[in-house]
């Protein structure tokens, strides 16, 4: 008879018992820590935070799954950033919906890999189903084809790899002639992936260059077209216009129709950074924001983002999926030429692959599409209002009026025609951003803007209310008025 290790247990599927008794005090752990957060974070200092993860001894086990559990809940749940909670209004996290962290849980209980279809069956047909539906709420048409990956990063960097292998496919005998380069068009806006998947492609960082934008910093129409004209006349290759769904500091939508015309007239590969907007894919109030999109030949969407799911949720779409060939390896004992089961390695640039679909599967299933795009408009209205009252506050300097659910402002007691000069609210601006950030309280983020510091509300929690942004609010002008109070003190004290 074969023994079994003496842990055994502690795998699934050993004793159903014990497997849903350590699930239902994991369950327990999480449910007993949300019902008391009230905050998202808890204040402590790194410092402190650091000594407690080092004190563990990670050589030492405690000897069962619920002590470690336990453990985990003082070192993790009870200082984790908790997203779902109102004074979090810092970056492009959004809080869970509650289907996906169902299907999240099944998920990882099963541990499908959805690189081949046998490790995965309908697994794999889910995906597809869920791509062929994401590409066609976006119009890419009947060739359209993608893949889920782990975030905009990767879906970015896809993408361009597949533009630049069709770039070098157009050339004669498909390479560069001597002395030519590759070339991306990008705003200033564009997400820093674009600049990074560059240099992971081997073309350079300065392979990247940048177009100008209009006056509401989106990619100029008129400008991309002089400066293809530009590259072209130095002898390089314009391999791909990358544009921008909702663009990171302000939300800016690029008017993609216009720019569409210019690569259809070009003949340059078009990609659109969806990541942040591609919730408008849902959304029955302002699905024109994407107008001109259905002409692209990439798309990222990040349904971590503005779909509320868990991370990592991302689909890289493609308008012809015969593109997706430029990242297909063969290996014979995984999917080997001529297979008839429809592996998502073929399409992928990873092998072994979660089940990510499954999130989205769940939750289109439980609350359907338009409920999701309904929760992202309603952040699009908060942004909306929020931009108004800072607007009419003669306290606060305001940047323009949002697209999507991004809201730029500054704390400047009487305005720009008060007391503090434009050096003293931009100094302004880390402090109370360090300051709420160490209390607790409330989390806000920061960036800089035509050369200025500004603080960032990135409003994507569907039950945020004006009240919310309203206390937060409170904590930035009272944190505001102690800086202020103390740096006049200092003054006084060195006077």
């Amino acid at each position: 008879m074969t023994e079994h290790p003496p842990t055994a247990h502690l795998f699934s599927g050993a004793t159903v018992d014990h497997y849903a008794a350590v699930v239902t005090a994991a369950l327990g752990a999480l449910t007993d820590r949300v019902r008391v957060v009230r905050r998202p974070r808890s204040g402590a200092p790194q410092e402190d935070l650091a000594d407690l993860v080092d004190g563990v001894d990670l050589d030492a086990p405690l000897g069962d799954t619920f002590s470690a559990l336990k453990e985990t809940s003082r070192l993790y749940l009870e200082h984790a950033v908790w997203f779902h909670e109102p004074g979090y209004v810092a970056h492009l996290n959004c809080p869970v919906a509650i289907p996906a962290l169902a299907a999240d849980l099944l998920a990882s209980a099963v541990n499908t890999s959805v690189d081949t279809y046998d490790q995965s069956t309908t697994a794999t047909l889910m995906e597809r189903r869920l791509v062929a539906w994401a590409a066609g709420r976006a119009g890419l048409g009947p060739r359209a084809d993608g893949v889920f990956t782990s975030g905009g990063t990767q879906s970015n960097l896809h993408a361009l790899l597949l533009a630049r292998d069709e770039a070098l496919a157009a050339l004669p005998g498909g390479a560069l002639p001597e002395g030519a380069r590759l070339r991306v068009l990008a705003t200033d806006q564009a997400h820093f992936s674009v600049l990074k998947a560059a240099r992971l492609l081997g073309l350079g960082g300065d392979a990247v260059v940048t177009v100008p934008t209009d006056g509401r910093h989106r990619m100029d129409p008129a400008a991309l077209r002089r400066t293809v004209a530009a590259v072209r006349a130095a002898g390089d290759v314009v391999m791909a216009v990358s544009t921008t769904a909702g663009t990171t500091d302000l939300g800016r939508i690029d008017p993609l129709a216009a720019v569409a015309d210019v690569c259809a007239a070009t003949g340059t590969w078009l990609h659109v950074d969806a990541a942040y907007g591609g919730g408008l894919l849902v959304s029955r109030r302002h699905r024109h924001l994407l107008d001109g999109i259905e002409r692209a030949d990439s798309v990222t969407v990040d349904f971590h983002k503005t779909f509320f799911q868990p991370v990592a949720s991302s689909a890289l779409l493609v308008r012809d999926g015969a593109t997706l060939r430029h990242g297909t390896h063969h290996a014979d004992y995984l999917n080997p030429r001529g297979e008839r089961a429809p592996n998502q390695v073929d399409r992928s640039l990873q092998t072994t692959r979660r089940f990510d679909a499954l999130k989205l599967w769940v939750t289109l299933r439980a609350m359907g599409a338009d409920a999701v795009g309904e929760a992202f408009d309603a952040c699009l209205d908060l942004a909306g209002q929020v931009h108004a009252e800072l607007a009419a506050d003669p306290d606060f300097e305001v940047h323009s009026a949002p697209v999507l659910s991004t809201v730029l402002f500054r704390y400047r007691p009487g305005g720009p025609a008060g007391p503090l000069g434009p050096a003293d609210a931009d100094r302004l601006v880390a402090g109370i951003r360090e300051r709420l950030f160490d209390e607790g309280e409330a989390v806000v983020a920061r960036t800089v803007v035509d050369g200025r510091p500004w603080l960032k509300f990135t409003l994507l929690n569907p039950a945020t209310t004006r009240e919310h942004v309203r206390a937060v609010l409170d904590l930035v002008r009272e944190a505001g008025d102690d800086l202020l109070a103390g740096a006049r003190a200092r003054e006084e004290v060195l006077a």
